[in-house]
């Protein structure tokens, strides 16, 4: 098994596009030939747009993108540029003298990191797709991670950076990449050593998420705003019911490096991407579709540079 880009994967491509002056931004996935696709919410407050479409019972067997955005259920617009976008490239289903692109799409809550009142539109939507001609992802405070953040058992203040992050992997010919935009209420953890990587960070310390959830009482009710959202792209030859099972199998790698993680507060979701080109079991892409998860929810941390009034794991590790 061995780490890969994401130009190796072929019938894809990638963007973002972001407003660092307000901390808001978008990140797109196309697949402008279609994909299978299947989409599992955890979290108790999503955002989500065109996943009723993913449930197998209906009809749409492929779609034609994925927008993770910021600026909460004010984000969702971002994809109206995504479908103009396509629509131009030709892409989508021809209908009549149309073509109609399917675009799916989920968005974390930074309204209170920059100026809450700008928020993704169609305009980024659309220039996130212009972006991802050069094919090329930006780990940390980019797109959708842009105004990121984790750790908010105490509130905003006590909260630190994150952001976006990629990992991919190939095992023989199975390829497997995890995309996801980290604004979780709960501490990131390393997936390797169990350590603390970004959280509640006070006096100079990360704090144990168990101590403080002790002394807030059980009664408490947990800071809303949060919601950890990513993608599996895989060129596993999948049906949408089993792309429906590895989203779902994909949120371990959420439980393995976020702690808590899909709380009532958090809107946690992840769509899977399958790309039809080689036979694969299931439970293989599970599993590594867990692995690339955790391990690009750490880059997302690892990756994020101290911003909006917040530290990030790069600025507290030169301190220390």
């Amino acid at each position: 098994m061995k780490e890969i880009s994401i130009s190796q994967m072929k019938g894809v491509q990638i963007g973002q596009a972001q407003d660092e002056k307000n901390g808001t931004g978008c990140t797109v996935i196309l697949c402008k030939d279609g994909a299978t696709a299947g989409v599992d919410v955890r979290g108790g407050g999503p955002a989500t747009r065109e996943t009723d479409l993913l449930n197998p019972k209906n009809m749409v067997q492929q779609i034609h993108g994925v927008v993770l955005s910021g600026g909460s259920a004010f984000g969702l617009d971002a994809a109206g540029g995504v479908m103009r976008y396509l629509e131009e490239q030709g892409c989508g289903f021809a209908i009549a003298d149309q073509h109609v692109p399917i675009v799916c799409g989920a968005s974390l809550f930074d309204l209170c990191v920059g100026n809450g009142r700008v928020r993704p539109d169609a305009q980024m939507g659309y220039a996130a797709c212009k972006a991802s001609e050069q094919n090329l992802f930006l780990n940390g405070n980019y797109g959708a991670g842009t105004g990121a953040s984790v750790g908010k058992l105490l509130g905003a203040p006590y909260a630190m950076k994150s952001g976006q992050g990629l990992y991919a992997i190939q095992c023989n010919d199975l390829q497997v990449c995890a995309i996801v935009a980290v604004n979780a209420c709960g501490n990131v953890r390393d997936v390797d050593t169990r350590d603390y990587l970004a959280g509640v960070y006070k006096d100079q310390h990360i704090l144990d998420p168990l101590a403080l959830m002790e002394q807030m009482g059980a009664s408490d009710q947990l800071p809303q705003g949060n919601t950890t959202i990513g993608c599996i792209l895989t060129n596993a030859k999948l049906d949408k019911s089993q792309c429906n099972k590895i989203a779902s199998i994909a949120h371990n790698g959420y439980a393995d490096a976020i702690f808590p993680v899909h709380t009532m507060s958090d809107g946690d979701t992840i769509f899977t991407l399958s790309l039809q080109e080689v036979e694969a079991m299931p439970d293989v892409v599970g599993t590594l579709a867990v692995y690339a998860m955790g391990k690009a929810i750490n880059r997302a941390v690892l990756s994020a540079q101290a911003a909006y009034g917040l530290p990030a794991a790069a600025s507290i590790r030169r301190i220390q």
